[in-house]
């Protein structure tokens, strides 16, 4: 065979196999560009779902912080992690990872947490909910539920209530604590009778 005809095979087998790798390629790349297409798609129906339910919900806020005077012209700051503005009523504010703080006129300071919580901009009442803690004065406090009313002054706490002081232990099913006149009421529904493990010393 003359180098030639062996120059002019070299080129035509490097011709085919050069043929044969575009076309490789390209139906791969095809391949891929599907897969990713789909993909897309899939994360293009999830982002539609996320911003439906958005506006169903209403609008998503993250580390929020109210703060004014009470009624009874106590300074409060209501902090969320994350909040909701309530879509059917502006006023209503749902938030979650809920830390308060009241600073009354006589010194003393409440510190409210709990996961979730419900804050009305128009009344300033708050509500707290799941796995509620309250610090008062050396005071510790453990509830599920807790209302604070502006415009009745006082705060609810129920469910599963129990209160720990360097004078003991008060387990109730509801305390109402009146902030203009500073007194704390305690009812069970249990056998009208409040469990209390007092040190008397």
């Amino acid at each position: 065979m003359s180098n030639r005809k062996r120059n002019l095979l070299l080129v035509q087998v490097s011709l085919v196999l050069l043929a044969l790798l575009i076309v490789f390629l390209t139906y791969f790349q095809n391949q891929k560009s599907e897969k990713s297409e789909i993909l897309s798609t899939e994360a293009e129906r999830k982002i539609k779902e996320l911003i439906s339910k958005k506006d169903s919900e209403g609008d998503v806020f993250y580390n929020i912080e109210y703060s004014g005077l009470d009624l009874a012209g106590n300074r409060y700051i209501l902090r969320s992690k994350e909040a909701v503005n309530n879509k059917d009523n502006i006023e209503i504010i749902n938030m979650k990872y809920v830390d308060a703080y009241f600073y009354f006129k006589d010194g003393t300071v409440l510190n409210v947490k709990s996961e979730e919580g419900k804050y009305n901009n128009k009344t300033l009442d708050m509500n707290f909910y799941k796995n509620v803690k309250a610090d008062y004065d050396k005071s510790k406090l453990f509830a599920q539920k807790a209302e604070y009313s502006n415009s009745k002054s006082f705060l609810v706490v129920s469910e599963d209530v129990i209160v720990e002081d360097i004078r003991g232990t008060v387990f109730a099913d509801r305390l109402i604590f009146d902030i203009k006149k500073n007194t704390l009421d305690i009812f069970s529904s249990s056998d009208d009778k409040v469990n209390a493990y007092l040190d008397i010393k």
